[in-house]
């Protein structure tokens, strides 16, 4: 009987160490550790710690997030271990399926975890709707407020003594403070 380790961190910049030293604090013979947002369904180290475990295993995760994406998924991964008679232990949970309170825990938790998950999105989805009604849209204010357009669009206009333009798109948008591309941006919409 083994413990095969996993962990998941959802950018290149975190750093997986932590998860790492709590896997090999439990015991784990072997860690597998994925980078890849939680939303990704392709975890190539998830798939070899699964392919890994036998019968009589454990596989432990520091928390239920780190392996599953959803509800749903936590359900089907735990009624996979179930089938291959492979136990879960969730060290900062406190879950242990190999006990039927443990067992009950953790599907308690990855409700509660899908339901605040969904408390979040409706959440937003309300606060974008409100605002909208209100007459505000998401997103950055414009860089450029009607003034300094009309200010860019009359730089880009002038001429020098020798007929061509007097000063480059780069010289405007550092005048303005803005980018080149928030210059082409609204030259392009006052010439359509």
């Amino acid at each position: 009987m083994s413990r095969i380790g996993y962990g998941r961190v959802s950018t290149r910049d975190q750093n997986p160490d932590s998860q790492r030293d709590a896997l090999t604090a439990a015991g784990c013979d072997r860690i597998f550790i994925d980078k890849a947002s939680g939303k990704i369904d392709h975890r190539p180290e998830l798939n070899k710690a699964l392919d890994y475990l036998r019968p009589g295993d454990t596989f432990v995760i520091t928390r239920l997030s780190r392996a599953a994406r959803s509800l749903r998924h936590l359900l089907d991964l735990a009624a996979q271990l179930r089938e291959r008679d492979v136990d879960l232990l969730v060290l900062k949970q406190g879950i242990d399926t190999s006990t039927p309170s443990g067992r009950l825990q953790f599907h308690m938790f990855g409700a509660f975890d899908e339901f605040l998950r969904e408390l979040i999105v409706e959440g937003t989805l309300e606060g974008l709707a409100s605002a909208r009604a209100r007459g505000r849209v998401g997103g950055r204010p414009p860089s450029l407020d009607p003034h300094g357009v009309e200010m860019a669009r009359a730089l880009y206009d002038m001429k020098g003594s020798d007929g061509k333009r007097r000063y480059t798109v780069q010289q405007i948008a550092d005048r303005l403070g803005v980018s080149r591309a928030t210059i082409y941006r609204h030259l392009d919409r006052s010439l359509r």
